[in-house]
C-alpha cells in the first residue's frame, strides 16, 4: 500500500517531465543553429580559419579575419580597408585616390559591400551573432521537395540593413542550411527571393556552400578559398591580384 502511494507522484512527475522541458521556438531555434554550426567545422573551426576568399558578382575580395583586413577589386578599382576602423586606401588603374570625398565615399561602399558579399558566403555562422534574433517557425519542404527545419532570423539593431528578415531552411537529413529566403523589410509578407544554399565542400576547417540558384536564375559564388597563409601583396598591392 505505501509503495502504491509512492510511486503515484513519481509516475505523475515522468509525465510531467516533458512539458517542463519544452523547448520554446527562440530556443528550438539556437539549438538547430548549434547544430548546424557544429556539422560546418565548430565554433573553433570559424575561429581558427583566418583568411577567405571569394568571387560575388565579379567581384574578387579577399578577407583577413583575425586583422580585421579586407581587400576588394572589380576590373582597375581596389579598396584595402580595416574592417573595425572602417578607413583604408582605394587605388584606381593603380593609383591610390586623394580627392577626399571620392575616397570616403569608395570607402564607405567597399565597407557595406565586405558586410553584404561575406554574408552570401558565411550566413551559417552569423546564426548566434549578438543582436541576432531566430525563432523556430516549424518544418517545410524546401524547393528541392527535402524535409527541413525553418527558421526566422530578425535583428536588434546591428548592421547595415537591421529592418531586414530572413528565413533558414536547415536540411532535416543533413543539419545544414540548404535554402534561404530573404525581405527586404521584417513586415513584408512575400520575400524579395527564395534561394539554395547548396552545394557544401571543405575549405581548410569549415564546410561552405556555393550554390545561391533558383529557378529564375543561376547563381554561383567562385574561388573561394580559406588559405592558411596568403602573399603579403594581397593586402598591399594597387592592382588587382591572382585568384588564391
Amino acid at each position: 500500500m505505501l509503495l502504491r502511494y509512492l510511486l503515484k507522484p513519481l509516475l505523475l512527475c515522468l509525465v510531467l517531465l516533458p512539458l517542463s522541458c519544452a523547448q520554446s521556438p527562440e530556443e528550438k531555434a539556437q539549438r538547430i543553429a548549434r547544430e548546424v554550426i557544429d556539422n560546418m567545422g565548430g565554433e573553433e573551426g570559424w575561429k581558427d580559419t583566418r583568411y577567405l576568399a571569394w568571387t560575388f558578382n565579379d567581384q574578387y575580395q579577399v578577407w583577413d579575419k583575425q586583422q580585421n583586413s579586407f581587400r576588394w577589386e572589380k576590373d582597375s578599382l581596389v579598396a584595402i580597408i580595416n574592417t573595425e576602423t572602417k578607413d583604408g586606401k582605394v587605388y584606381a588603374d593603380g593609383k591610390e585616390l586623394q580627392g577626399p570625398e571620392e575616397k570616403q565615399k569608395l570607402l564607405e561602399r567597399a565597407y557595406a559591400l565586405w558586410i553584404n558579399n561575406s554574408y552570401w558566403l558565411v550566413m551559417p555562422f552569423k546564426l548566434l551573432d549578438p543582436g541576432v534574433n531566430l525563432t523556430y517557425l516549424g518544418e517545410e519542404e524546401t524547393m528541392d521537395g527535402a524535409p527541413a527545419d525553418v527558421l526566422e532570423m530578425t535583428f536588434a539593431q546591428v548592421g547595415l540593413t537591421p529592418q531586414n528578415k530572413y528565413k533558414v531552411w536547415v536540411d532535416k537529413e543533413q543539419g545544414l542550411v540548404t535554402q534561404w529566403a530573404f525581405f527586404r523589410s521584417a513586415e513584408d509578407a512575400e520575400p524579395s527571393f527564395t534561394r539554395r544554399w547548396s552545394d557544401y565542400s571543405d575549405y581548410g576547417s569549415i564546410k561552405l556552400a556555393s550554390d545561391r540558384s533558383n529557378s529564375q536564375s543561376d547563381f554561383v559564388l567562385t574561388d573561394i578559398a580559406a588559405p592558411a597563409t596568403v602573399p603579403e601583396e594581397v593586402f598591399n598591392s594597387p592592382r588587382p591580384i591572382g585568384k588564391l
